[in-house]
């Protein structure tokens, strides 16, 4: 049985979306996967179609860069535009997983997951942890490594301020956050 996972993202740099289309990318490596990428610039219309896609999915991974230690306010403008869903409790035991992308290596990511995790939570959602080892924490370890950063509670990403997406975030990154689009996809299936 097909199974539905939505990226839903606000990238102000483009750096957040290349890591929102390379968890799309692992997540769909599932043929039994169908995967939606939706930026919330295509959720500000609360008629839009994109808003059924998310009620339709069987997991919501939500996405932002973390700016001044926060979601964007993008990221957040859309979660208070499903509190529509929240009153009719639309999400209740759907599965949620969440990313980010700073300039700074820390930029205060986790509380930008936490930020999402606690959506999630008050939305009734089961949330989808990493589930990957850190890596570069080790002499033997360097910036190459999977999960270079060392994140649990979702996958981050870190981009140079002064480079465009062409250049940032780096590959490892890129490669942890295809690693999460796949448990992803497993997750949806093992639970729903």
């Amino acid at each position: 049985m097909e199974k539905t996972v939505s990226v839903v993202y606000h990238s102000g740099y483009g750096h957040t979306q290349k890591q929102a289309e390379a968890i799309a990318a692992g997540a769909g490596e599932d043929t039994s996967t169908k995967v939606n990428l939706i930026s919330v610039d295509d959720l500000k219309d609360p008629e839009s179609a994109s808003w059924t896609m998310l009620d339709e999915s069987d997991a919501l991974v939500f996405g932002s860069p973390t700016y001044m230690g926060s979601v964007s306010a993008d990221l957040k403008a859309f979660m208070e535009l499903s509190s529509g869903r929240w009153q009719e409790m639309k999400w209740v035991g759907k599965l949620a997983a969440g990313f980010t992308n700073s300039g700074s290596q820390n930029g205060d990511k986790q509380n930008s997951l936490i930020q999402i995790l606690t959506f999630a939570a008050q939305h009734g959602m089961l949330w989808i942890n990493l589930g990957q080892m850190p890596g570069n924490n080790s002499s033997a370890g360097s910036v190459e490594d999977m999960n270079r950063l060392g994140a649990s509670l979702g996958a981050m990403a870190q981009s140079d301020v002064d480079v465009g997406p062409d250049d940032g975030p780096i590959k490892s990154d890129l490669e942890t956050a295809k690693e999460f689009g796949r448990h992803i996809a497993q997750c949806a299936k093992r639970w729903n």
